[in-house]
């Protein structure tokens, strides 16, 4: 027993020594150096019209250079672009390890185009570099050369519309009559509201009018639920299994899907004018046209497919008083508050709420 505790000893001493020994050994050190010059190849073309239809197809294929730091590495490397050849504002399209080679689809240039600035169905052009750096925190950074070309996107609708269906509302359970839209907000695009008159009965929410997937609805009354095609429907709004409006009349509805809950509850509209007619104006329309009073609500005015050019739009009453706002696609009117701009010549639905001064423009193409 006392040969194998020496034993046990003298071998822990000899693994000390061998640790301690490596441990001291610094005579391997792993050393780079700033990138050599590398090279991004031209393209084989000088304008690239990209299709809105196949999205998922090739718009271009990047070649370059091995970037040289001096050592056998893994380098990352990041495709940026820019309006400009100083590159003040890069946007990365994508980004590729260890390969020197990238296709990028029409619809990652497309978005690449709008995030630096390049307006919609115009030529503009787009410069391309490529950025190489080395491990997990991106370091000793370099740059090819910038190669240029000209592209044509198109328009990207980067927003999600909702719309009323139930006993509750004008369309009832049809899930494809003219349905209303709930109204987004102009700043938040999580946050939409809806202020007009529900009967008695329930209501969901839906993404696409004629679809009953995605569907929007509450399982316990105060949470937001949806089937997006995969699960099972959601009950119904307001309230989850509950009698649902009891009473017809005017309510607020406030949903917000970056928490995933809404509100509703009365509103009060005995004090709201009662416009007899509301045209839609401005030099986005071409001419005025009338709009569609709700028969549902009075207080809902509505244009189907109506043809609208860049510019901008007004909506104004038969009180010869005009209602606008200042931001795109939706937001809230006042009286003489400007005017609505039009970023992108399509056929929109238009619809707008007298009570609340909410509007939105829904794209009908993009």
């Amino acid at each position: 027993m006392k040969n194998l505790k020496q034993l046990s000893i003298y071998a822990f001493a000899a693994l000390f020594i061998v640790l301690f020994s490596s441990c001291d050994d610094d005579s391997e050190q792993f050393t780079v150096t700033p990138t050599a010059a590398f090279s991004l190849s031209d393209l084989s073309i000088n304008a690239i019209e990209l299709d809105p239809i196949n999205t998922s197809n090739p718009a271009a294929t990047f070649n370059w250079t091995e970037a040289d730091y001096g050592q056998q590495a893994s380098v990352n490397y990041s495709i940026e672009v820019s309006v400009e050849d100083t590159f003040a504002a890069p946007h990365v399209i994508t980004t590729v390890t260890g390969n020197t080679s990238v296709t990028v689809s029409i619809n990652e240039m497309n978005s690449a185009a709008g995030s630096i600035g390049l307006a919609p169905f115009q030529w503009g052009t787009m410069y391309v570099r490529v950025k190489s750096t080395l491990g997990t925190q991106n370091g000793l950074p370099g740059y090819s050369n910038t190669i240029s070309f000209d592209v044509l996107p198109f328009f990207n609708y980067p927003f999600t519309d909702y719309y009323l269906v139930g006993d509750g509302t004008a369309p009832g359970w049809n899930n494809n009559s003219n349905n209303p839209p709930i109204f987004r907000d102009g700043s938040n695009s999580n946050v939409y509201y809806y202020t007009g008159f529900f009967t008695a009965g329930h209501f969901k929410l839906l993404e696409v009018k004629g679809l009953w997937q995605p569907q929007w609805g509450t399982n316990d009354g105060s949470t937001i639920e949806v089937n997006d095609g995969t699960g099972s429907d959601p009950e119904r709004f307001p309230t989850a299994g509950g009698a649902g409006i009891t009473t017809p009349g005017f309510y607020t509805f406030t949903i917000d899907f970056s928490t995933n809950t809404y509100t509703f509850g009365p509103y009060n509209a005995s004090g709201a004018a009662n416009y007899t007619s509301m045209t839609l104006q401005g030099s986005a329309t071409g001419s005025a046209t009338a709009m569609t009073q709700s028969t549902f609500d009075s207080h809902l005015w509505y244009l189907n497919s109506v043809h609208l050019t860049q510019g901008n739009v007004q909506f104004m009453t038969n009180t010869s008083s005009v209602w606008g706002g200042t931001t795109e696609f939706s937001g809230l009117a006042t009286e003489n508050g400007g005017n609505v701009p039009v970023v992108v010549e399509d056929d929109y639905d238009v619809w707008y709420n007298d009570l609340t001064g909410h509007y939105i423009l829904i794209p009908l193409n993009l």
